[in-house]
């Protein structure tokens, strides 16, 4: 027995100590966590011998559900802001004109993070569609619903994208990791 045959064999005993009925409920949680995510979610299921189509679906669940409740806390924070922004400029403009000025331009510009405008490019270039999908190759799910929404698309489209590009990636590491797991290491 190679190494890598006995890991994840001795991986799949450890899982087996978990009841049945929660083994796919720690696969969902580690589904919702960032960086691990769908992909690895899925991977963390299957070597720990869950039914391939069970782990990837409950790993994309997961990882979902936490895209909501990030989209969801997002758009009220970011609702909550713009509103303050437009009481405080009409409260400005009720005062004299130089004033409002000099306290709009009175805050220092911060530089962008060089992931923000690698992020930015990404969204000019291949909009909401090409950023959901491709993101997940620097970035997880979670930060890049969470900047689509701060920056003004709509939850539903956010929502809409980031479902199909977990989809797409949770496929891809799901199919991987069985061929990988059925034919190269024999489990």
């Amino acid at each position: 027995m190679n190494p890598i045959e006995e890991l994840v064999r001795s991986f799949q005993e450890l899982v087996a100590q978990v009841p049945e009925l929660i083994q796919p409920f720690v696969v969902m949680l580690a589904g919702a966590v960032p960086f691990i995510e769908v992909e690895g979610a899925a991977i963390i299921g299957l070597a720990g011998g869950i039914n391939p189509l069970l782990a990837g679906f409950v790993a994309a669940i997961g990882n979902f559900l936490s895209v909501l409740l990030v989209v969801t806390f997002s758009s009220r924070a970011r609702t909550a802001v713009v509103e303050h922004r437009s009481v405080r400029v009409a409260a400005m403009a009720g005062g004299s004109a130089g004033s409002s000025a000099e306290m709009l331009d009175s805050r220092p510009a911060m530089p962008e993070s060089a992931g923000r405008q690698r992020f930015k490019r990404w969204l000019v270039r291949f909009g909401v569609p090409g950023a959901s999908i491709l993101a997940p190759l620097a970035i997880p799910t979670q930060i890049t619903a969470a900047m689509l929404v701060a920056g003004g698309t709509s939850r539903s489209w956010v929502l809409l994208w980031q479902a199909v590009a977990i989809v797409i990636w949770g496929t891809i590491a799901t199919i991987s990791t069985w061929a990988a797991l059925t034919f190269l290491v024999g489990v």
